[in-house]
């Protein structure tokens, strides 16, 4: 990434219920959250902004399996498991994307999320400038993959922290990271993306 572009840090939907021992648990999930932090940590104290998603489904939900959708009920608004990951330290002025909101939504990407204010992550990035976005989380075929892709068709230059992501299914991570790279996102490491601070 270049010296002179804002660069944002998105970290996607590091939830309880995509870990160890929830609802929807992606393999490997938990192995996100040290890199992550580090990340955070340095993009926190260079000033640069940190973009936190979440899944906030409502309990009634066409995404889960009991109301005709694919996946198994996780993530419900205000419950445990939508909670942020207890070792993820988040940065006190991350800024919280929530998707998924309305019972007809899926909330795949970031942005189709809102912040606490109801702007939009994409309308969030332009007033702040940023152009480049340094992306990890999960689940790398799942919102991982829909969030990457929306950004760079918003215009943005997209790196993926590839030792920061984890998939619910190999092979479809494996296809998803190639959709990714044959749209323009680059792959990096977290020490990569951290020299480059």
């Amino acid at each position: 990434m270049s010296r002179s572009a804002v660069r944002a840090l998105l970290v996607v939907d590091v939830q309880n219920d995509f870990c160890a021992g929830g609802t929807l648990a992606v393999p490997d999930g938990d192995r996100v959250v040290e890199p992550i932090n580090r990340l955070m940590n340095d993009y926190a104290a260079a000033g640069k902004p940190v973009f936190a998603t979440r899944d906030w489904h409502p309990a009634g939900s066409r995404h889960f399996a009991d109301h005709g959708g694919p996946w198994p009920v996780h993530c419900v608004a205000d419950t445990p498991g939508a909670a942020f990951h207890p070792e993820l330290r988040l940065p006190a002025d991350t800024l919280v994307v929530s998707k998924g909101q309305t019972p007809d939504t899926d909330g795949y990407s970031a942005f189709e999320g809102t912040l606490s204010t109801g702007a939009r992550l994409g309308d969030a990035l332009d007033a702040g400038g940023v152009r480049e976005l340094l992306v990890c989380g999960l689940a790398t075929d799942y919102c991982v993959r829909a969030s990457v892709l929306d950004a760079i068709r918003h215009g943005l230059r997209v790196e993926v922290v590839s030792d920061a992501i984890a998939a619910v299914d190999a092979a479809g991570g494996r296809n998803a990271t190639a959709e990714m790279r044959g749209a323009g996102a680059i792959l990096t490491t977290a020490d990569a993306a951290l020299a480059r601070t």
